[in-house]
């Protein structure tokens, strides 16, 4: 069984025991993750995934990996720029498409919102579909609701959904419950909320019927 840990803001890692998966990975600035003494130098991933190239999910990506030569799976514009910023282990794909991992794979799938690095297009933004230990992990990025994630669930099936709920620039808790339901994974877990005063919220508005959410202190874990 996978085992998810919340890192603060939307960064995630998850671990099969073997190969870990870090989502993007904010920690250098990110004032819930240093609240909780969580450091990108503490970080020794295997694989790095990224839904989308804004500082706040890039965060220290590229550090990481080339201390780890953890490749950086990501859109494929993404990608080209990471590598012209330094990073040396770069993955590319885009949202149809995936990369078989030796754990299983990372698909990517549309996500609905903008992506640049340091006033830089980056492509198409993305949501994560991560397959290891037997499940299947979704992870939204920092997207809207859009129909379409019925869709997802349809095909991917995923054991659990990671969806933004701090509205502004992403959903809200009543959108995100929303999505949660038209997913339809067992489990939901909420992110991208009280980093900054702009996405403060109360993580009991997001209630999806029907379905557990699981709502992560930093550096919390759960397994599915």
């Amino acid at each position: 069984m996978p085992t998810i840990t919340f890192l603060g803001h939307a960064a995630f890692s998850i671990s099969d025991g073997t190969h870990t998966v870090l989502v993007d990975p904010f920690l250098t600035g990110n004032p819930l993750a240093e609240a909780a003494g969580i450091t990108a130098a503490d970080q020794t991933p295997t694989h790095i995934a990224l839904t989308h190239g804004h500082e706040d999910h890039v965060g220290d990506a590229i550090e990481i990996s080339n201390r780890c030569e953890a490749p950086i799976i990501g859109g494929f514009e993404l990608c080209n720029i990471l590598a012209g910023h330094g990073a040396k282990h770069v993955d590319p794909a885009n949202p149809g498409g995936g990369v078989a991992t030796p754990f299983g794979r990372v698909d990517l799938v549309f996500a609905y919102h903008s992506s640049s690095f340091q006033g830089v297009y980056t492509g198409q933004p993305a949501g994560l579909v991560i397959r290891i230990g037997g499940k299947v992990v979704y992870h939204a990025g920092d997207t809207g609701l859009f129909g379409d994630m019925r869709l997802i669930g349809e095909i991917h099936r995923p054991d659990a959904a990671i969806l933004p709920i701090g509205d502004r620039f992403t959903m809200g808790p009543s959108d995100a419950s929303r999505a949660a339901g038209m997913i339809g994974a067992p489990v939901a877990i909420p992110c991208h909320w009280n980093t900054w005063p702009p996405i403060e919220q109360d993580p009991a508005d997001f209630r999806p019927d029907g379905i557990e959410v699981r709502v992560l202190e930093v550096g919390g874990s759960t397994t599915i």
